[in-house]
Protein backbone atom coordinates (compact mmCIF):
# COMPACT_ATOMS: atom_id res chain seq x y z
CA UNK A 1 0.00 0.00 0.00
CA UNK A 2 1.45 3.27 -0.77
CA UNK A 3 2.16 5.93 1.93
CA UNK A 4 -0.67 8.12 2.75
CA UNK A 5 -0.21 11.69 3.41
CA UNK A 6 -2.51 13.73 5.25
CA UNK A 7 -4.48 16.10 2.91
CA UNK A 8 -6.02 19.66 2.83
CA UNK A 9 -10.17 18.84 3.99
CA UNK A 10 -11.36 22.34 1.88
CA UNK A 11 -9.65 20.28 -1.43
CA UNK A 12 -11.26 17.06 -0.40
CA UNK A 13 -14.39 18.95 -0.65
CA UNK A 14 -14.10 20.77 -4.14
CA UNK A 15 -13.06 17.31 -5.97
CA UNK A 16 -15.88 15.84 -3.84
CA UNK A 17 -18.65 18.20 -4.92
CA UNK A 18 -17.90 19.52 -8.29
CA UNK A 19 -21.40 21.07 -8.59
CA UNK A 20 -20.79 22.85 -11.73
CA UNK A 21 -19.94 20.23 -13.92
CA UNK A 22 -20.27 20.96 -17.95
CA UNK A 23 -21.23 17.35 -19.04
CA UNK A 24 -20.81 13.86 -18.41
CA UNK A 25 -17.19 14.16 -18.16
CA UNK A 26 -15.38 16.11 -15.94
CA UNK A 27 -12.39 17.53 -16.44
CA UNK A 28 -9.35 16.22 -15.21
CA UNK A 29 -7.71 17.54 -11.80
CA UNK A 30 -5.15 19.42 -11.87
CA UNK A 31 -1.93 17.37 -9.95
CA UNK A 32 -1.91 14.84 -12.88
CA UNK A 33 -4.08 15.49 -16.19
CA UNK A 34 -2.47 12.68 -17.73
CA UNK A 35 -3.17 9.94 -15.31
CA UNK A 36 -6.53 11.02 -15.19
CA UNK A 37 -7.08 10.60 -19.24
CA UNK A 38 -5.66 7.07 -18.53
CA UNK A 39 -7.89 6.33 -15.43
CA UNK A 40 -10.95 7.32 -18.02
CA UNK A 41 -9.81 5.02 -20.93
CA UNK A 42 -11.55 1.39 -21.33
CA UNK A 43 -9.41 -1.36 -18.59
CA UNK A 44 -10.20 -3.13 -15.74
CA UNK A 45 -12.10 -1.65 -12.37
CA UNK A 46 -8.97 -1.69 -10.39
CA UNK A 47 -6.57 -0.27 -13.04
CA UNK A 48 -9.12 2.52 -13.21
CA UNK A 49 -9.36 3.24 -9.39
CA UNK A 50 -5.92 2.82 -9.22
CA UNK A 51 -5.20 5.61 -11.76
CA UNK A 52 -8.27 7.80 -10.73
CA UNK A 53 -6.73 7.79 -6.93
CA UNK A 54 -3.35 8.41 -8.11
CA UNK A 55 -4.55 11.56 -10.17
CA UNK A 56 -6.72 12.99 -7.41
CA UNK A 57 -3.89 13.22 -4.88
CA UNK A 58 -6.07 12.04 -2.04
CA UNK A 59 -5.04 9.21 0.16
CA UNK A 60 -7.17 6.36 1.31
CA UNK A 61 -7.83 7.38 4.56
CA UNK A 62 -9.19 10.79 3.31
CA UNK A 63 -11.26 8.90 0.50
CA UNK A 64 -12.63 6.72 4.08
CA UNK A 65 -13.29 9.79 5.51
CA UNK A 66 -15.01 11.29 2.98
CA UNK A 67 -17.54 8.42 2.60
CA UNK A 68 -18.24 7.85 5.62
CA UNK A 69 -19.14 11.66 5.76
CA UNK A 70 -22.01 10.19 3.44
CA UNK A 71 -23.05 7.46 5.18
CA UNK A 72 -21.17 4.55 3.46
CA UNK A 73 -18.42 2.79 5.56
CA UNK A 74 -15.96 1.08 3.87
CA UNK A 75 -12.21 0.41 5.16
CA UNK A 76 -8.87 1.39 4.05
CA UNK A 77 -7.66 -1.61 3.75
CA UNK A 78 -10.75 -2.95 1.49
CA UNK A 79 -10.01 0.31 -0.71
CA UNK A 80 -6.37 -0.91 -1.03
CA UNK A 81 -8.07 -4.61 -1.94
CA UNK A 82 -9.95 -3.05 -4.66
CA UNK A 83 -7.30 -0.40 -6.35
CA UNK A 84 -5.13 -4.10 -6.57
CA UNK A 85 -7.69 -6.24 -7.81
CA UNK A 86 -7.87 -8.25 -4.41
CA UNK A 87 -11.65 -8.29 -4.43
CA UNK A 88 -14.45 -6.19 -5.58
CA UNK A 89 -17.14 -4.44 -4.94
CA UNK A 90 -20.39 -6.94 -4.69
CA UNK A 91 -23.09 -5.82 -1.85
CA UNK A 92 -25.07 -3.30 -2.08
CA UNK A 93 -23.90 -1.16 0.09
CA UNK A 94 -20.19 -1.58 -1.86
CA UNK A 95 -21.81 -0.25 -4.72
CA UNK A 96 -23.08 2.83 -3.12
CA UNK A 97 -19.58 3.55 -1.94
CA UNK A 98 -18.49 3.36 -5.67
CA UNK A 99 -20.91 5.83 -6.90
CA UNK A 100 -19.63 8.19 -4.28
CA UNK A 101 -16.20 6.87 -5.36
CA UNK A 102 -16.92 8.03 -9.04
CA UNK A 103 -18.72 11.52 -7.63
CA UNK A 104 -15.18 12.23 -5.31
CA UNK A 105 -12.91 11.31 -7.93
CA UNK A 106 -14.35 13.35 -10.30
CA UNK A 107 -15.16 10.40 -13.19
CA UNK A 108 -17.78 10.80 -15.56
CA UNK A 109 -21.19 8.49 -14.05
CA UNK A 110 -20.85 4.86 -13.97
CA UNK A 111 -17.23 5.27 -15.28
CA UNK A 112 -16.29 2.78 -12.67
CA UNK A 113 -19.41 0.48 -12.29
CA UNK A 114 -19.67 -0.15 -15.87
CA UNK A 115 -16.14 -2.20 -15.24
CA UNK A 116 -17.91 -4.23 -12.70
CA UNK A 117 -18.15 -8.05 -13.57
CA UNK A 118 -19.90 -10.75 -12.30
CA UNK A 119 -19.90 -11.47 -8.49
CA UNK A 120 -17.30 -13.39 -7.48
CA UNK A 121 -17.93 -16.82 -5.49
CA UNK A 122 -18.36 -15.85 -2.04
CA UNK A 123 -18.12 -18.38 1.11
CA UNK A 124 -15.52 -20.09 3.45
CA UNK A 125 -15.58 -23.10 0.40
CA UNK A 126 -15.93 -21.24 -2.64
CA UNK A 127 -12.68 -20.11 -2.81
CA UNK A 128 -9.72 -21.82 -3.32
CA UNK A 129 -7.34 -21.63 -0.65
CA UNK A 130 -5.27 -18.35 -0.20
CA UNK A 131 -7.36 -16.33 -2.53
CA UNK A 132 -10.21 -15.50 -0.05
CA UNK A 133 -9.39 -12.30 2.25
CA UNK A 134 -11.03 -11.19 4.65
CA UNK A 135 -11.08 -7.20 5.40
CA UNK A 136 -10.85 -6.02 8.74
CA UNK A 137 -14.28 -5.09 9.02
CA UNK A 138 -15.22 -9.25 8.44
CA UNK A 139 -12.92 -10.14 11.11
CA UNK A 140 -13.41 -7.73 14.02
CA UNK A 141 -17.16 -6.01 13.40
CA UNK A 142 -17.54 -3.10 15.37
CA UNK A 143 -13.53 -2.51 16.60
CA UNK A 144 -12.85 0.82 14.82
CA UNK A 145 -9.93 1.25 16.61
CA UNK A 146 -8.42 -1.79 15.21
CA UNK A 147 -8.88 -0.21 11.55
CA UNK A 148 -7.73 3.09 12.80
CA UNK A 149 -4.44 1.92 13.86
CA UNK A 150 -3.93 -0.53 10.54
CA UNK A 151 -4.62 3.15 8.57
CA UNK A 152 -2.43 4.83 10.47
CA UNK A 153 0.62 2.05 10.42
CA UNK A 154 -0.41 1.93 6.60
CA UNK A 155 -1.08 -1.80 6.83
CA UNK A 156 -0.11 -3.95 3.75
CA UNK A 157 -2.53 -5.89 2.01
CA UNK A 158 -3.65 -9.01 4.04
CA UNK A 159 -3.02 -11.22 0.62
CA UNK A 160 1.21 -10.40 0.53
CA UNK A 161 2.02 -13.12 3.19
CA UNK A 162 0.76 -16.83 2.50
CA UNK A 163 0.25 -18.75 5.96
CA UNK A 164 1.83 -21.91 5.18
CA UNK A 165 1.48 -22.69 9.33
CA UNK A 166 0.68 -21.17 13.10
CA UNK A 167 1.55 -22.82 16.58
CA UNK A 168 0.14 -20.53 19.25
CA UNK A 169 0.91 -21.83 22.56
CA UNK A 170 -1.09 -20.38 25.35
CA UNK A 171 0.21 -21.32 29.60
CA UNK A 172 -2.52 -20.09 32.06
CA UNK A 173 -1.03 -20.16 35.70
CA UNK A 174 -1.98 -21.62 38.97
CA UNK A 175 -4.07 -18.79 39.75
CA UNK A 176 -6.53 -19.75 36.74
CA UNK A 177 -5.09 -16.76 34.40
CA UNK A 178 -3.57 -16.70 31.58
CA UNK A 179 -0.08 -14.97 31.78
CA UNK A 180 1.93 -16.15 28.43
CA UNK A 181 1.49 -17.07 24.55
CA UNK A 182 4.31 -18.22 22.22
CA UNK A 183 3.45 -17.52 18.82
CA UNK A 184 5.71 -18.84 15.56
CA UNK A 185 4.99 -18.48 11.91
CA UNK A 186 5.84 -19.93 8.97
CA UNK A 187 5.11 -17.77 5.73
CA UNK A 188 5.52 -17.18 2.08
CA UNK A 189 5.83 -14.20 0.17
CA UNK A 190 3.05 -13.95 -2.73
CA UNK A 191 4.65 -10.88 -4.24
CA UNK A 192 7.96 -9.07 -4.27
CA UNK A 193 9.06 -6.97 -1.86
CA UNK A 194 6.98 -7.95 1.47
CA UNK A 195 9.45 -6.78 4.99
CA UNK A 196 6.36 -6.76 7.24
CA UNK A 197 3.03 -7.77 8.82
CA UNK A 198 1.15 -6.34 11.23
CA UNK A 199 -0.39 -8.41 14.02
CA UNK A 200 -3.00 -8.06 16.66
CA UNK A 201 -3.80 -9.08 19.96
CA UNK A 202 -6.30 -7.91 22.75
CA UNK A 203 -6.53 -8.65 26.64
CA UNK A 204 -9.72 -9.89 28.12
CA UNK A 205 -12.24 -7.69 29.35
CA UNK A 206 -11.32 -8.13 32.91
CA UNK A 207 -7.74 -7.44 32.21
CA UNK A 208 -5.75 -3.95 33.24
CA UNK A 209 -3.81 -2.72 30.66
CA UNK A 210 -2.44 -4.32 27.40
CA UNK A 211 -0.49 -7.41 26.01
CA UNK A 212 3.05 -6.89 25.58
CA UNK A 213 4.99 -8.20 22.66
CA UNK A 214 8.29 -9.84 23.30
CA UNK A 215 11.28 -12.08 22.56
CA UNK A 216 10.84 -11.77 18.74
CA UNK A 217 12.94 -13.91 17.05
CA UNK A 218 14.11 -13.81 13.53
CA UNK A 219 12.76 -10.38 12.96
CA UNK A 220 12.03 -7.52 15.25
CA UNK A 221 9.60 -5.30 16.60
CA UNK A 222 8.61 -2.19 14.94
CA UNK A 223 5.92 0.01 15.48
CA UNK A 224 3.85 -0.48 18.46
CA UNK A 225 0.28 0.88 18.83
CA UNK A 226 -1.73 0.44 22.66
CA UNK A 227 -4.98 1.29 23.52
CA UNK A 228 -5.10 0.57 27.38
CA UNK A 229 -8.92 1.29 27.36
CA UNK A 230 -9.45 -1.66 25.01
CA UNK A 231 -6.67 -3.88 26.05
CA UNK A 232 -5.47 -3.53 22.40
CA UNK A 233 -2.44 -4.10 21.05
CA UNK A 234 -1.19 -3.83 17.23
CA UNK A 235 2.42 -4.44 16.58
CA UNK A 236 4.67 -3.95 13.02
CA UNK A 237 6.70 -6.88 12.82
CA UNK A 238 9.79 -6.15 10.60
CA UNK A 239 10.63 -9.55 8.82
CA UNK A 240 14.78 -10.68 8.96
CA UNK A 241 14.63 -9.49 5.05
CA UNK A 242 12.33 -8.39 2.14
CA UNK A 243 11.38 -11.23 0.83
CA UNK A 244 10.93 -11.72 -3.27
CA UNK A 245 8.16 -13.88 -5.09
CA UNK A 246 8.09 -17.46 -3.27
CA UNK A 247 10.27 -16.44 -0.48
CA UNK A 248 9.45 -18.00 2.69
CA UNK A 249 10.42 -17.21 5.97
CA UNK A 250 9.68 -18.31 10.22
CA UNK A 251 9.06 -15.64 12.86
CA UNK A 252 8.46 -16.15 16.41
CA UNK A 253 7.32 -14.31 19.02
CA UNK A 254 5.97 -14.05 22.81
CA UNK A 255 3.14 -12.00 24.03
CA UNK A 256 3.08 -11.66 28.06
CA UNK A 257 -0.82 -11.49 28.88
CA UNK A 258 -1.76 -8.50 31.68
CA UNK A 259 -3.11 -9.38 34.77
CA UNK A 260 -6.94 -9.40 34.86
CA UNK A 261 -9.79 -12.79 36.44
CA UNK A 262 -9.52 -16.47 35.83
CA UNK A 263 -9.08 -16.73 32.09
CA UNK A 264 -11.68 -18.86 30.45
CA UNK A 265 -10.66 -19.57 26.68
CA UNK A 266 -7.88 -17.94 23.59
CA UNK A 267 -9.18 -17.72 20.49
CA UNK A 268 -7.58 -17.02 17.21
CA UNK A 269 -9.31 -14.62 14.00
CA UNK A 270 -7.95 -15.18 10.53
CA UNK A 271 -8.56 -12.62 7.79
CA UNK A 272 -6.53 -15.04 5.27
CA UNK A 273 -6.74 -19.14 4.74
CA UNK A 274 -4.13 -21.03 6.82
CA UNK A 275 -2.74 -24.11 5.85
CA UNK A 276 -2.11 -25.39 9.34
CA UNK A 277 -2.90 -23.87 12.56
CA UNK A 278 -2.07 -25.84 15.61
CA UNK A 279 -3.48 -23.93 19.27
CA UNK A 280 -2.42 -25.48 22.44
CA UNK A 281 -3.19 -24.44 25.71
CA UNK A 282 -1.49 -25.56 28.65
CA UNK A 283 -2.57 -25.74 32.14
CA UNK A 284 -0.72 -25.50 35.33
CA UNK A 285 -0.79 -28.94 37.09
CA UNK A 286 -2.19 -27.30 40.06
CA UNK A 287 -5.83 -25.26 37.83
CA UNK A 288 -6.71 -28.54 35.67
CA UNK A 289 -10.02 -27.89 34.08
CA UNK A 290 -12.79 -30.38 34.99
CA UNK A 291 -14.63 -29.54 31.02
CA UNK A 292 -12.49 -28.37 28.05
CA UNK A 293 -13.94 -28.07 24.19
CA UNK A 294 -12.88 -26.61 21.01
CA UNK A 295 -15.41 -24.19 19.32
CA UNK A 296 -15.61 -22.95 15.81
CA UNK A 297 -17.20 -19.53 14.11
CA UNK A 298 -18.26 -17.82 10.73
CA UNK A 299 -15.89 -14.74 10.50
CA UNK A 300 -17.62 -11.95 12.42
CA UNK A 301 -20.45 -14.18 13.80
CA UNK A 302 -21.63 -14.05 18.05
CA UNK A 303 -22.43 -17.89 17.70
CA UNK A 304 -20.72 -20.73 17.88
CA UNK A 305 -21.16 -23.64 14.16
CA UNK A 306 -18.65 -26.25 15.72
CA UNK A 307 -18.16 -27.31 19.40
CA UNK A 308 -16.22 -30.78 20.02
CA UNK A 309 -15.06 -31.87 23.38
CA UNK A 310 -11.00 -32.06 24.22
CA UNK A 311 -9.53 -34.30 26.19
CA UNK A 312 -6.63 -33.17 28.70
CA UNK A 313 -3.74 -35.13 28.68
CA UNK A 314 -1.34 -36.17 31.48
CA UNK A 315 0.34 -33.00 30.17
CA UNK A 316 -2.41 -31.11 31.42
CA UNK A 317 -2.77 -29.55 27.91
CA UNK A 318 -5.47 -30.06 25.49
CA UNK A 319 -4.97 -28.91 21.48
CA UNK A 320 -6.55 -28.22 18.54
CA UNK A 321 -5.46 -28.94 14.77
CA UNK A 322 -6.87 -27.24 11.74
CA UNK A 323 -5.39 -28.08 8.20
CA UNK A 324 -6.93 -26.01 5.69
CA UNK A 325 -8.10 -23.36 8.04
CA UNK A 326 -10.48 -20.97 6.85
CA UNK A 327 -10.93 -17.40 7.59
CA UNK A 328 -13.51 -17.01 10.76
CA UNK A 329 -12.75 -17.53 14.30
CA UNK A 330 -11.28 -20.71 16.25
CA UNK A 331 -10.59 -20.95 19.88
CA UNK A 332 -10.75 -23.53 23.26
CA UNK A 333 -12.57 -22.69 26.10
CA UNK A 334 -12.41 -24.08 29.98
CA UNK A 335 -14.33 -24.80 32.91
CA UNK A 336 -12.85 -25.40 36.23
CA UNK A 337 -16.42 -26.61 37.75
Amino acid sequence: MAAQQPQDSARLRLVGLRPERPGPSVPAPPPAPAHAGRATAPGGFADTLHLAIEASGLSLDRIRAALTQRGVRVSVTTLSYWRRGRSQPERASSLRAVHLLEELLGLPHSALTSLLGPPRPRGRWAAVANTCHLGLEDVWPGERQIADIFAELDAPPQGELERLSIHDSYYVDAERRGNLLRMRQVVRATVGGVGRCLVVHKADEEATGCPEITSVRHGRLGRVRRRPEAGLTVGELMLDRPLALGDSTVFEYEVEIPPGGPTLEYSRRFATPVREYVLQVHFDPAAVPAHCERYDREPGADVDHRREQLWIGASASAHVLAPDQQPGHIGIRWEWQ
